[in-house]
């Protein structure tokens, strides 16, 4: 027999679950009479919601969460703690150029800041991504001392294991959070940028959005430099009952737009040596590319006249540019024919690529050089 719970319903969380279900965009979070979090309502966009004129009221760009002032309270708290090297466990001590540090990172970043202020060149970082999952300290006040702290957040278990609380999306500060996470953490890390300085941070889907506004209020949002898109996983995941997600992105932001450069990574003979000239083409060292379209596009299928009337037919999802362009690119000999005329080459020319970094090596010199051979025979 199922015990009783002797309580009544939460009325009022349950109203804001009905509201939350027509006007998710009003919710937010609030502290009770005891201090403790829980979902709440913003009516004044709750009002406006249901309005058809405009409210009166102030209005602001920025970005906030509950906790966002204790976070910089926090990043800008002293503290009374000293880094301890650990000879025995170290490699090569003396002569190192590299350092290790086993702790917490908050604390880790002020203890760094005098002697390595301003001098980063780059900094890197692979934060939890909030996967509601994600083990990592976070006080909800400030004033405690250590013991109190520890105890608060579950830092030591009844047998004195260390262990830790988990970030779980139920909770309803899931993403306040780990938004004041990340805050104090990016507001002491970019003292350390030069000023041709930049950071790069490693997140998905949960947090990118949160993540792009935090780094553009900290770094400033003239200083964003691109979120470089990646595939981390080429298994589709057909079990999640929807989309299958394969990447995740790295956010990159300077330290100063005007004083950061991109394009720093030279080409090397290494990098072209799948370039060279087997036709004595005026426009120099050329590799061959791909005329295929990697995605169907019914608009890109047709044939194509080679100069001795021989048809060449498309692939399945068609050529990459329409029957005009490729026509242009024949004429100026950015496209040229097999010697049999049965197969179309595109030129990439290395003129081209000047001041770029190398191309992704993905088999792709071994496949270039394969097509000049068969345009040779």
């Amino acid at each position: 027999m199922d015990k009783m719970r002797m309580e009544s319903e939460d009325i009022q969380q349950e109203n804001v679950k009905k509201i939350a279900a027509m006007f998710p965009n009003c919710v937010t979070e609030a502290r009770d009479e005891e201090g403790h979090l829980k979902k709440a309502i913003n009516f004044e966009m709750l009002k406006q919601m249901l309005s058809d004129s405009v409210i009166d009221g102030d209005e602001a760009y920025e970005f906030t969460w509950v906790g966002k002032k204790a976070s910089i309270v926090e990043a800008n708290r002293r503290i009374r703690k000293t880094l301890r090297p650990n000879k025995d466990e170290s490699s090569d001590w003396d002569h190192t150029h590299n350092i290790f540090i086993e702790g917490e990172n908050l604390d880790a970043l002020k203890l760094l800041q005098e002697s390595y202020l301003g001098k980063a060149k780059m900094i890197y970082i692979d934060p939890p991504y909030n996967t509601g999952s994600d083990r990592f300290i976070y006080p909800d006040q400030y004033g405690m001392n250590q013991d109190e702290y520890d105890e608060a957040v579950d830092l030591y278990d009844e047998d004195g294991n260390k262990t830790f609380r988990e970030n779980s999306d139920s909770d309803p500060r899931y993403h306040s959070k780990w938004c004041s996470m990340i805050y104090q953490r990016l507001l002491l890390a970019r003292n350390f940028l030069t000023d041709d300085g930049a950071i790069f941070i490693s997140i998905d889907d949960k947090e990118q959005e949160n993540l792009k506004k935090i780094g553009d209020e900290v770094f400033g949002s003239s200083n964003f430099v691109a979120a470089i898109v990646w595939q981390h996983s080429i298994q589709p995941k057909g079990y999640l009952g929807s989309f299958s997600i394969q990447h995740s992105y790295i956010m990159i932001w300077c330290k100063a737009s005007d004083q950061f450069k991109l394009g720093s990574l030279e080409r090397t003979a290494e990098d072209n040596k799948a370039y060279s000239n087997p036709d004595n083409d005026p426009n120099g060292p050329w590799r061959s590319g791909d005329v295929r379209n990697a995605l169907y596009r019914p608009n890109l299928i047709y044939d194509i006249i080679s100069p001795s009337g021989m048809v060449i037919k498309p692939c399945a999802n068609g050529w990459r540019w329409s029957k005009e362009t490729v026509k242009e690119k024949i004429q100026t000999g950015e496209i040229v024919f097999s010697e049999d005329e049965t197969r179309i080459i595109r030129k990439i020319y290395l003129k081209n690529l000047e001041g770029r970094a190398p191309e992704t090596k993905y088999g792709s010199e071994k496949m270039s050089e394969r097509r000049g051979k068969e345009f040779l025979n």
